[in-house]
């Protein structure tokens, strides 16, 4: 258990410098945006907007060993896909293209490497060693980044589904934003202000 949690703190320090090799960087409003779109398509159950079905499977295989299930939910819990598939549907071709580029050559590593045609079709260790050897890349740079942005954003806008990414850094949401804010207002509504 204590490896465990000293891994996942690592992997949190590391995250913080995700940003660092993307090839897109969201500011807060177009995480918003794109998590507010990424809930509606996951409550309905709608189809991908831009990803295909085959670049679904891949990414959300990619994300899942990024921030993995175990005896915490992971990016499969949290809806990850849909909010990668949102971002790339807000006018980011060429990046989508960069990423359809970055699949291609993983694709061509499980094939040579371990006879797969899918990335999502090999053990989880085979797919940490492909990750591994690609984690310098641009591609891997970025789903990485799209995954840990995904992962915790606020779940009222569809990241984070059911606080995942609050589990899994150990916050407790208490809702600190919400009046009363302290006694100097606690008359504001009975003064009708």
């Amino acid at each position: 258990m204590i490896d465990t949690q000293l891994s996942r703190r690592a992997f949190l320090r590391s995250a913080s410098g995700a940003a660092k090799t993307s090839i897109i960087v969201l500011g807060l409003p177009a995480i918003l945006v794109s998590c507010e779109r990424s809930k509606q398509a996951m409550l309905n159950n709608e189809e991908f907007s831009v990803l295909t079905e085959e670049e679904a499977q891949e990414f959300h295989a990619i994300a899942a060993r990024i921030i993995p299930t175990d005896e915490t939910p992971g990016a499969t819990e949290a809806g990850v896909i849909y909010f990668i598939d949102n971002v790339l549907n807000d006018d980011r071709e060429s990046e989508h293209e960069t990423l359809r580029l970055g699949l291609r050559e993983l694709q061509i590593a499980a094939a040579l490497g371990f006879n797969a045609s899918y990335f999502h079709e090999l053990e989880p260790e085979q797919q940490d060693q492909l990750l591994t050897e690609a984690q310098d890349t641009a591609f891997f740079g970025t789903i990485r980044f799209l995954t840990i942005a995904g992962m915790f954003s606020l779940p009222e806008y569809g990241g984070n589904r059911d606080n995942v990414g609050y589990q899994l850094i150990g916050f407790e949401d208490r809702h600190a934003w919400q009046p009363p804010f302290g006694s100097y207002d606690a008359d504001y509504i009975q003064r009708g202000e």
